[in-house]
C-alpha cells in the first residue's frame, strides 16, 4: 500500500520507497480539518497491460504446425494469426540457462546459469546462483502493484535447494511470484508429479485412471487463479507464466490424442524433414533461398534402420505429436479464459514454443524408460523389448522419450 501524495511515484527505486510525512502527527479535536492523505493500493501506470508468458519444453524448431511442423498446434497458429511470429529468436542450448535468462532478462551467465543446475560449479556464471543484484521479472512487476503467479516448471533452483525444506529464495515465492503450483526440477511423470503449491507437497487428488494430466491439471489451477483474481481485483494487471513439463520426456499422453497421428510418421525421418522444410518456406518462416542442411553422419539414414524397428520409432513421434497437440489444447483452454473474462485484448501473449530445441537424449532407437541409458543400462531395452511394449508407450507403464 502506499499514501497518496503530490509527488509521482519514484518506480525506478525497487521497493518504491515509503511516503515521507512532513511535520508532527496529531489529531486535534478542537481542529476538525486535521487530515492525513488517504492510503491506496499500488497500481502499475495507468494501461499497463496483462502478461501472459507460455514456455514449451523441448520442442523443435520444425515440430509445431505454426511454424511448418506436422505436429498441430492451431492455439498456437491462432495467436500467431493475431500477433508477430518470430523466426529469429534466441534460446541457449540447455532448460536452466534460457528460464533464467527469461526470468531475469540478463545474460544467462551473468545470472549465474551457465548450465543446468544439476551440473553446476563454484565457477562465477556456472553456479547455478542468481546474483541479489539481478532482479527476476516477477520480482520487479509485483512491487510495481501486479499480481504474480507461476504454473508448471521450475528448473531456476540450485540443486541443493530444491529439498521441502528450503531455502526458498530461489523458488518461484522467493523470486517475485505470489503463487506457485508446479514442479522444482528439470522433469516429472505427467501421471505421478511431484507437485508443490507454494512450498507445500501436494497430494494428488486423481488418478491416471480417473483421467489426471499434469498439463491438464496445470491449467485447471492457472484458469482458476486468473478468474479469482479478476473477480475480487479486476483492476489490478496480472503476470502469469504458464511453464508445463510438456514436452519434455517422459512423453505421457492419453491415447485417442497420439492415436490422430497413427501413421504420419512410417516415412522416416529423412522424409519428415524434407516435407517441413517445403512448408516452412512457404510459410515464410525461412527464405525463398534456403537450403536443407545435410543430415549429420553420426544419425543412420531411415532406410538403413532396421525395419523390425522402424514402428517403433514411427510410435514414439506419434506419441510425441500427440503430447505437443495436447498442450497446445491446454494452452488454448487458458487464452480462452482470458478471452471469456474479456481481458485477452488487454494481455500480451508470448507463447515460446520451446526452450531450447527438441531433445536428443533418447538414443538412436528411443527408450521405454529413459532413465535406463541415462544410467547405463541401454542394453538392457533390446529390441525384443521395445517390440513388445510398444502399446505401453505413452501409458502410466511407461518413461519413454522418441530417438534422436
Amino acid at each position: 500500500m502506499i499514501m497518496k501524495t503530490q509527488d509521482k511515484i519514484q518506480r525506478e527505486i525497487l521497493p518504491i520507497p515509503d511516503p515521507q510525512h512532513v511535520g508532527v502527527t496529531t489529531f486535534d479535536a478542537k481542529d476538525p480539518d486535521t487530515y492525513y492523505p488517504p492510503i491506496t493500493p499500488l497500481r502499475p501506470p495507468k494501461g499497463a497491460p496483462n502478461v501472459l508468458i507460455v514456455l514449451i519444453d523441448d520442442v523443435g524448431f520444425g515440430a509445431s504446425s505454426a511454424f511448418g511442423g506436422p505436429c498441430y498446434t492451431p492455439n498456437a497458429e491462432r495467436l500467431a494469426a493475431g500477433g508477430l511470429k518470430y523466426n529469429r529468436f534466441h534460446t541457449t542450448a540447455l532448460c536452466s540457462p534460457t528460464r533464467q535468462a527469461l526470468l531475469t532478462g540478463r545474460n544467462h551467465h551473468t545470472v549465474g546459469m551457465g548450465g543446468i543446475t544439476e551440473m553446476a560449479t563454484s565457477a562465477p556464471g556456472n553456479c547455478s546462483i542468481r546474483p541479489k543484484s539481478c532482479a527476476p521479472l516477477a520480482e520487479t512487476l509485483k512491487l510495481n502493484g501486479y499480481a504474480t503467479a507461476q504454473f508448471g516448471k521450475c528448473h531456476e533452483v540450485s540443486a541443493w535447494e530444491t529439498s521441502p525444506a528450503g531455502p526458498y529464495s530461489a523458488w518461484p515465492i522467493g523470486s517475485g511470484f505470489e503463487y506457485f503450483y508446479g514442479f522444482i526440477c528439470a522433469e516429472t511423470n505427467q501421471y505421478f508429479p511431484s507437485l508443490y503449491e507454494g512450498t507445500t507437497p501436494v497430494e494428488l487428488k486423481k488418478t491416471p485412471e480417473e483421467g489426471y494430466h499434469l498439463t491438464e491439471d496445470l491449467a485447471d489451477h492457472a484458469i482458476s487463479w486468473v478468474r479469482r483474481q479478476k473477480a475480487l481485483m479486476p483492476d489490478k494487471p496480472v503476470f502469469m507464466y504458464f511453464a508445463p513439463g510438456a514436452t519434455h520426456a517422459p512423453h505421457h499422453v492419453p491415447s485417442e490424442w497420439s492415436a490422430k497421428y497413427k501413421g504420419k510418421f512410417d516415412q522416416g525421418w529423412d522424409k519428415l524433414r524434407e516435407e517441413t522444410f517445403a512448408r516452412q518456406k512457404q510459410l515464410g518462416v525461412i527464405p525463398p533461398d534456403c537450403e536443407l542442411t545435410k543430415r549429420h553422419p553420426e544419425i543412420p539414414a531411415w532406410d538403413e534402420m532396421p525395419d523390425e524397428l522402424k514402428p517403433i520409432l514411427a510410435r514414439q513421434m506419434e506419441i510425441y505429436a500427440g503430447f505437443l497437440e495436447h498442450t497446445d489444447h491446454q494452452v488454448g483452454r487458458l487464452i480462452d479464459a482470458l478471452a471469456d473474462l474479456e481481458i485477452l485484448d488487454d494481455t500480451l501473449v508470448y507463447y515460446i514454443i520451446g526452450d531450447n530445441g527438441a531433445s536428443a537424449e533418447g538414443t538412436l532407437q528411443g527408450t521405454f524408460n529413459e532413465m535406463v541409458p541415462l544410467n547405463g543400462f541401454g542394453q538392457l531395452e533390446t529390441l525384443d523389448f521395445m517390440q513388445a511394449n510398444i502399446d505401453k508407450f505413452g501409458t502410466p507403464a511407461a518413461y519413454n522419450h522418441y530417438a534422436v
